[in-house]
């Protein structure tokens, strides 16, 4: 037990039947010539990467950026090829990558609580220490985002939302409620465009979801475009037929004039309500909706010029071992 425990800290995952699953961090070397004529010489490079094994067998990998943080594009390799080529650093995962993950989380989890309680410039400098080490780390920039959107500076908002919407990891099962969060709160802060972005990017990545249909709808009504949003209501309905806030909506829809009476939208719809649709659909653990208040912002931006600024994803960490 003892021994499984210690290779847990070093980067290892145990799988049920004691044997080991490929996890943690590992190198690989190559040779690159430096300089040119009778200065020239050969060094070993040495690129560190993080390692996972997939359920296939295969090992999906991804570089470490500059501060040791895995970041960057992920592939997946075959094992044989894993095995020849990458060496595992359980010594440089505890000396030097659990120690910098640790930091960035650590940031992270004080960036949330200031924001819980109000205290929005506190959680902005947290959170902007987390991505000067991580800057692709999704918890990271979806709060630098909700704090900006928070205090309704659209600006500096805006400049995180076109970094997320590049960010696959965004998208991920583990961080929809952040991601429900942001697109909401951007639309609460009349970022239309960005808004309808943002979710029909996410629509790319995802299963048929009710809830991200039933936002989408939510953008296309507050831009006037009434058959966009009957079609993604629709879409949500279709998927999920008792979601209330989608039926809700529908049927307010209807009272307005927008719905023809022999429309038929692709299932049997009970319309409870003719009531203004009140909220929008957010995802809960056991896959309920919950409407929340309206709570528009009066949409006015803040003009100062962001002082984070659009950085592209570094590469591997190679390091020259001459």
């Amino acid at each position: 037990m003892a021994e499984q425990e210690a290779k847990q800290a070093e980067g290892h995952e145990i799988v049920r039947d004691g044997a080991e699953k490929i996890k943690g961090i590992f190198s690989t070397q190559s040779v690159a010539k430096v300089g040119t004529g009778t200065t020239q010489r050969r060094t070993i490079q040495k690129t560190y990467w993080s390692g996972e094994e997939l359920d296939d067998g295969r090992i999906e990998v991804q570089p470490l950026n500059r501060n040791y943080i895995p970041s960057g594009p992920k592939r997946a390799i075959d094992r044989e090829e894993f095995l020849s080529k990458y060496s595992p650093e359980p010594e440089f995962y505890m000396s030097t990558v659990f120690p910098a993950i640790k930091q960035v989380d650590e940031a992270i989890v004080r960036g949330e609580k200031h924001r819980e309680r109000g205290a929005a410039y506190s959680a902005e400098f947290e959170f902007k220490q987390a991505t000067a080490v991580d800057e692709e780390n999704v918890r990271a920039n979806f709060g630098l985002g909700l704090t900006y959107l928070d205090r309704g500076d659209q600006v500096k908002a805006n400049d995180i939302f076109e970094r997320i919407v590049d960010l696959e990891a965004a998208f991920e099962k583990e961080h929809k409620h952040l991601f429900n969060d942001f697109g909401i709160n951007m639309r609460k802060n009349r970022m239309f465009e960005q808004a309808l972005q943002y979710y029909l990017r996410a629509e790319e990545l995802v299963a048929d979801d009710e809830h991200l249909f039933h936002n989408i709808a939510r953008c296309y009504y507050e831009k006037g475009d009434v058959q966009g949003c009957k079609k993604y209501l629709k879409k949500s309905l279709q998927v999920n037929p008792n979601l209330k806030e989608s039926k809700m909506f529908w049927a307010y829809l209807k009272s307005k004039g927008h719905v023809a009476e022999n429309e038929d939208i692709g299932t049997n719809v009970d319309a409870e309500t003719s009531a203004k649709p009140k909220g929008d659909a957010e995802s809960k653990p056991n896959g309920d909706a919950k409407a929340k208040p309206e709570g528009e912002t009066n949409g006015k931006s803040n003009d100062k010029v962001p002082d984070a600024e659009e950085k592209k994803p570094s590469g591997p960490t190679v390091l020259n071992l001459d």
